[in-house]
């Protein structure tokens, strides 16, 4: 058991001269020396009441072999580190010499040095035994039926150092001499171990040990708890602890735990009581390996996999090394399940495999179970044991060479085994294959006869060459050396293929990668097998291909030709020169299944039928893709959907997907605009014919044409070379070629492998036969047409995204991250343009050979100098040459697997939950011992006061620096979700350690400033329970107030004043200068972007939407859409893990809605965890799940577009606004700085300021470069009413004197009037007044600009949209 230990063991001396000569001694005493009375008298009485170092060990073992020389044969098999013998006894009758008909087993202890208790009960054991023999009937016929092994330490060294009464593993002697944990040391078939041979002699001489014997049954007994332990030990995904690994003798693994634990009276309670674990409890006394924790390197999974035998780990005691007054009672504790469990080696079949014409024995033969997954090999004497539960089972026995047979309805009993003899004829010569190989997996049948295996089973036989009539001199040349055939030819149901794949990324670990591309309905993964010389990476010009088999679950032909087709490139990669040139030119990705829950309900001998075809929501996969004719009405499956993602994620060039049914391989269209079934072409119609005859040609009854003449309803069906348009053979909306084709880079056919959807698995040789040298041929169409790369001219970097179109072809495709690019031709010269953004075009002509690529490489100047695809169309583009290798930083850690490195370069913390108290205080440590880059800000208190806290993290905190992007992480608005703060608290500690040691971070912190609030709703959070997954106690305040519906900016849509908490962050979010704001939440497994509240589509939405995406993207789940949580209503996918927040749940309120509307901020909330408040030992697996999408966040706030707004003097212009495309809207804060995130594409900058000239630009965003500075220089506006000041000044100077004049007369004419003319008089003077008062007002009334408007109290509108844009 898994402890951690204390101080590492000091360098031990190397053992004397004298111990090693006592060690040869032993050895050549034990083997030769003869028995007298009086060593047998030597043997000491056992007295169960010390330990046994190891002069005593190998005096007390070496006196027993003397004494019972019968029965008892001590050995070596190996030496530790510091030289000291393996001692092995072996008790049988007979022990010195090897007879069949014995089942082998063995016991290993004292793996761990400090877990004693092991060592002694394996003594006792011996001596029991031994003692017993003759008189115990039971133990008699123990030792007379089976070779038993005891091995009492498998590390002496480390018991050496352990001391007495040391429960817990403090002195350190749990590794070897070398430090090494045996238990860990082990080739593993989840994770690569790297442990030298001289580091670990004791691994290496069990590891011989095991293979040289053909062990049935094993133990490995352990201490630091009560349990029995059985495989797997691991994971593929290697979580720690609660995901249950298992192998395909499951069922019999539990049950051989069992008979275990069921007879230790301790164990069988399955409550240890444990100092430091009293709640610790095991169902039985039982565990699956890999659910209790991930051990990586263990030494009973390698049993299993690289043995015969079947093993488990036994947890004697919860102290390891407890006081020798404890022995006894262990040794009472553990002798009955001892005894019982070597028993079980008896049960199952056993028997022998022979050849029929002599009866020699063979060796080496393989015993296949229908159904389970495991095959065991026959000894030297060509027996065999398969352990089994009862039942009834399907077995056959196979051999090179041989013709299998197959022994149907075998029944096992309860007790001793039942005995299964196989006598195996060699196959005739004719039907012996040219290659070799070593077994064939047997199928389930009824059928008790031999089954056929023409061009099954092979041998190292040729066929006979042709005689050369003219040749008169020497034999003839030997024949070309032969690729390895597959050696499994059997139906794999999903766990099988599951076990399939896992074995083979073990065994080739160099050339392949094992991953996952998301789950079906029923949460089965959709497996993906990648085979390269450089798995997990994209090579620069080397194309990606795939093939998808089992689509329909009931067409299963393709899914066992690709697991044939892994297991040929496997085997044959760096022998046969075909394999090997694909492998090393080619990322090959091979799916078996992609519809795994409708294969589970598929029938065998299917023929035409429709069971299984659909997935497990009765949705036909290959209707269900986006069309581009047709509108599909059915939900997106969740297979489409991880398969969608997949397509988007890998620069796939070529695909085939794989189908039964008929013979034919199909190219698109697969339906025309009107839905009949007519010939719908492609641009691209002369290649699909191209690649789809390739494969065709290389199958001769496919080529035919003819495919189905056995059926009568497809008797007259006719396919010209074996081809056909899909539309035209007949009309599907909705399928997945299609959609390769008009949305990605690739180019898919569909192949339809055979007339009978589910044949007999006796039929899949054949099969392969047939369609082994097409799948190969069009693996090399790949190879087909032009490839190159597309440079920016000046820096010589790869431009992503550019597009490469050929004349005359409408069908453009795009470069990958790197710049490169594949187009697949037909030969023939092609007229290409290569074009980007903020790039001018360049054509090319290229000449496309009849075999094989023409390599076309394309170099692109920028528009105007800019050498960051930021075209800016202007004078004022300022491109500051210190910025430059920060350009460069941030587009290295956009691309490729520019984060995932500096994930791996950098330290992490452990994780536990915190407290207020003592998240208060952990932030007041960061700030103690990282004062340079940390400042701690309160922001308010709570109803309960408890203070709401804010962490900033750069180099200068204690001085704001307006040019630097700022943003925001925030979480706990609701108490009862705490992972975020833990999160969080994390991912400010993460920065801290790593500043000043890994030189990226501390890029990363000197140019942004980060703002933490940990913990919005520290009330709540106090109530919250953990392990409540779906309580809302903690929810709200004290108040009973949900923050997350308390965020409103207008008076008039509040019913009361904010809650402390809310008015603390509203007051943060409305210090505006925030870039990016990122909230963390828990309860579901999603992006969601604003808005909150039920609005329509607003103008920036695909910015918010894209900002959510880049999270969702580096998340290892939520890229895939995998959303869905036991019992909730989430759906299980959502496209690319990202939804608009109103389409989740819709209120009024809400944070982040007020954060885009009144701080102008943008602001995504994510969703971390399905569980409220999870355990706290799931922190770690969902920090590394959460911490590559954070730092993206940190890289992204460096994107968009930014600039400085100043006047022709140099003087920042604070409060200036920036008009994005007419609708989105930022200001200049203090120093004239603004930064706006945008997603990618081309936009207008407006710059307007009061009292200057309207600025306009055009700038290009990319999803990969930092924002360059763009300096907007102000002219003072010198325009009234729009006209220059000159004019009208001048105008109305004229107009003045015009009015003077004018008044002048009037008083003359007045003057001359008499008296009795004064009422009209008077009324010229009113309307005078009136025309006075309209000119007054003409004159006074100043020009209402754009932003004066802006600031007229809209700035209280819920209307408004990102950066204060209205809808």
């Amino acid at each position: 058991m898994w402890r951690k230990t204390g101080e590492r063991e000091r360098s031990a001396p190397r053992p004397t001269l004298c111990v090693g000569l006592f060690a040869i001694v032993l050895v050549v005493s034990v083997s030769s020396a003869p028995v007298d009375d009086d060593t047998v008298h030597d043997v000491v009485v056992e007295t169960y009441g010390r330990y046994y170092h190891f002069k005593e060990l190998s005096e007390r073992l070496t006196s027993l072999a003397r004494k019972y020389p019968h029965i008892a044969a001590l050995s070596s098999i190996g030496r530790s580190v510091q030289g000291r013998e393996l001692w092995v006894m072996r008790i049988t009758a007979d022990p010195t010499t090897e007879v069949p008909g014995k089942p082998k087993f063995k016991y290993v202890g004292n793996m761990h040095g400090d877990e004693t208790i092991s060592r002694q009960v394996l003594v006792y054991l011996i001596d029991l035994l031994l003692r017993s023999y003759g008189e115990d009937q039971r133990i008699s016929e123990l030792v007379n039926t089976t070779d038993i092994y005891i091995m009492p330490s498998m590390n002496p060294d480390g018991f050496e150092k352990s001391e007495e009464g040391d429960c817990s593993g403090r002195t350190g002697g749990r590794n070897n001499a070398k430090d090494i944990d045996l238990n860990r040391s082990f080739p593993d078939q989840f994770d690569q171990i790297t442990v030298k041979t001289d580091d670990a002699p004791e691994r290496t001489a069990v590891m011989n040990w095991i293979t040289n014997n053909s062990f049935v049954l094993s133990g490995n007994l352990h201490g630091g708890t009560v349990v029995a332990s059985y495989p797997f030990d691991d994971s593929f995904s290697h979580a720690q602890t609660g995901v249950y690994s298992q192998s395909p003798d499951d069922a019999l693994f539990k049950y051989l735990a069992q008979v275990y634990a069921k007879n230790n009276p301790v164990m069988s309670t399955g409550e240890p009581k444990c100092e430091g674990e009293p709640d610790e409890k095991f169902k039985d006394g039982i565990t699956n390996g890999a659910e209790w924790y991930d051990v990586s390197g263990g030494m009973q999974d390698y049993n299993y996999l690289n043995g015969n035998c079947l093993e488990i780990t036994m947890e004697l005691s919860c102290c390891k090394y407890p006081p020798a007054t404890q022995l006894q009672k262990e040794w009472e504790n553990n002798r009955e399940s001892l005894l019982a469990y070597m028993e079980k080696v008896h049960i199952g079949v056993r028997g022998f495999v022979k050849e029929a014409e002599n009866g020699t024995p063979l060796s080496g033969a393989k015993i296949l179970v229908a159904g389970i997954n495991h095959n065991v090999s026959t000894g030297r004497f060509g027996d065999y044991y398969r352990l089994l539960l009862p039942g009834t089972y399907n077995i056959t026995a196979v051999a090179p060479g041989y013709t299998p047979i197959m022994v149907a309805n075998v029944q096992v009993s309860q007790g001793k085994a039942m005995e299964q003899n196989f006598t195996l004829a060699l196959v005739n010569d004719e039907s012996i294959s040219r290659t070799a190989t070593s077994s064939l997996t047997a199928s389930t049948t009824t059928s008790a006869s031999p089954m056929s295996t023409k061009n099954n089973v092979t041998s190292d036989s040729t066929d006979p060459a042709e005689e050369d009539s003219g040749s008169k001199t020497g034999p003839p040349p030997p024949p070309e050396p032969q690729p390895l055939q597959p050696q499994e030819f059997r139906h794999h149901h999903n766990s099988d293929m599951e076990l399939f794949l896992q074995k083979f990324n073990t065994n080739y670990p160099s050339i392949t990668r094992l991953y996952s591309i998301g789950k079906s309905v029923k949460n089965l993964e959709l497996w993906v097998m990648e085979i390269s010389d450089n798995p997990g990476k994209h090579e620069q010009g080397e194309p990606e291909f795939k093939y998808i088999g089992n689509m329909h679950g009931n067409e299963v032909v393709g899914r066992e030709l690709l697991l044939n087709l892994i297991e040929y490139l496997c085997r044959n990669y760096g022998t046969d020169p075909e394999v090997t040139e694909l492998v090393s030119t080619t990322r090959i990705h091979i799916m078996p299944s992609m519809n795994p829950d409708g294969y589970e309900v598929a029938q065998e001998g299917d023929i035409s039928g429709y069971q299984g075809r659909n997935n497990s929501n009765n949705f036909d996969l290959n209707r269900n893709f986006p069309d581009q004719f047709k509108i599909i009405t059915d939900p997106i499956q969740q297979e489409t959907i991880a398969v969608m993602g997949w397509l988007k994620r890998y620069p796939f060039v070529l695909s085939a997907n794989l189908h039964g049914g008929s013979l034919v391989v199909n190219y698109p269209f697969d339906d025309d605009p009107e839905g009949i079934s007519r010939y719908s072409k492609s641009p691209d119609d002369a290649v699909f014919k191209m690649i789809a005859t390739a494969y065709s040609k290389e199958n001769s009854q496919m080529y035919d044409g003819y495919p189905c003449k056995d059926i009568l309803q497809y008797q007259y069906e006719h396919f010209q070379d074996g081809i056909t348009n899909g539309a035209q053979w007949y009309n599907v909306a909705g399928g997945m070629q299609d959609w390769n084709y008009m949305n990605t880079n690739c180019f898919e056919v569909t192949i339809e492998l055979g007339c009978v959807k589910y044949p007999p698995a006796a039929d899949l040789p054949m099969y392969w036969e047939q369609n082994r040298k097409s799948l190969l041929q069009f693996i090399h169409q790949v190879h087909r047409g032009v490839k190159g790369m597309v440079n920016d001219s000046t820096a010589g970097t790869g431009i992503p995204n550019a597009t490469i179109t050929v004349e005359g072809i409408d069908h453009p495709i795009s470069t990958n991250t790197d710049g490169d690019y594949w187009r697949l031709l037909v030969p023939g010269t092609y007229r290409l343009t290569a074009s980007a953004q903020g790039y001018s075009s360049v054509d090319l002509y290229a000449t496309v050979p009849k075999d094989g690529v023409e390599v076309v490489n394309f170099k692109l100047t920028r528009i105007q100098g800019n050498e960051n695809g930021q075209n800016t169309k202007g004078p004022n583009a300022w491109v500051d040459p210190s910025e430059e290798e920060f350009h460069r930083f941030i587009k290295q850690l956009s691309v490729s697997d520019g984060l995932d490195q500096l994930i791996q370069d950098t330290a992490t913390t452990s994780f536990r939950y915190h407290r207020h108290e003592e998240l208060s205080e952990f932030l007041r440590s960061l700030t103690l011992n990282f004062p340079n880059i940390t400042i701690l800000q309160r922001l308010g208190e709570s109803v309960e006061f408890r203070t709401i806290l804010a962490l900033e993290i750069s180099n200068n905190p204690q001085e704001p620096d307006p040019s630097k992007p700022k943003i925001r992480f925030m979480a706990g608005i609701h108490g009862n979700a705490p992972v975020g703060t833990e999160l969080l608290l994390e991912f400010a500690t993460y920065l801290c350690i790593n500043y000043n040691t890994n030189a990226a971070i501390n890029r990363l912190i000197n140019e942004t400033r980060i703002v933490i609030v940990p913990s919005i709703n520290p009330d709540g959070r106090e109530l919250a329970k953990e392990n409540e997954c779906s309580s809302t106690v903690g929810m709200t305040n004290t108040n009973g107030k949900d923050l997350d519906t308390d965020f409103f900016g207008n008076a008039s849509e509040r019913t009361a004043n904010p809650q402390p908490e809310t008015r603390a962050i509203m007051d943060l979010i409305q210090e505006k200068g925030y870039t990016l704001s990122v909230a963390l939440d828990g309860g579901s497994v999603l992006v969601t972007y604003p808005y909150d509240k039920p609005v329509q589509p607003v103008e920036n939405d695909s910015t918010l939407r894209y900002l959510a995406t880049v999270y969702a993207s580096n998340h290892p789940k939520l890229r895939f859409g995998n959303t869905g949580c036991p019992n909730s209503s989430q759906m299980g996918n959502i496209p690319e893990g990202v939804l608009r927040a109103a389409e989740r749940h819709s209120h009024m309120g809400s944070m982040k809605d007020f954060s885009v509307d009144f701080g102008h901020c943008p602001e995504i909330t994510v969703y971390t965890s399905c569980c409220l408040f999870p355990p706290a030992d799931q922190l770690s697996m969902l920090w590394a799940e959460n911490k590559k999408s954070l730092l993206s966040m940190l890289v992204e706030v460096h994107k968009g577009v930014r600039g400085i707004v100043k006047d022709k003097s140099g003087k920042p212009i604070v409060g200036a606004m920036i008009v994005l495309n007419g609708g989105v809207r930022v200001f200049t804060n203090e120093g004239g700085y603004f930064h706006a995130l945008l997603s990618p594409g081309t936009y207008n900058i407006e710059a307007v300021a009061e009292g200057y000239q309207q600025q306009r630009q055009d700038v290009t965003v990319t999803s990969l470069d930092a924002a360059r500075t763009i300096i907007i220089e102000f002219d003072m506006d010198n325009r009234v009413f729009g006209l220059p000041r000159e004019l009208v000044v001048a105008a109305a100077a004229a107009a003045m004197t015009a009015l003077a004049i004018t008044a002048c007369i009037i008083w003359c004419v007045c003057s001359a009037k008499s008296n009795g003319q004064k009422d009209g008089f008077h009324r010229l003077r009113q309307h005078r007044d009136d025309y006075d008062d309209e000119i007054h007002l003409t004159s006074m009334g100043s020009k209402k600009s754009l932003l004066s408007h802006e600031f007229q109290d809209e700035s209280e509108s819920d209307e408004e949209t990102l950066y204060a844009n209205k809808l």
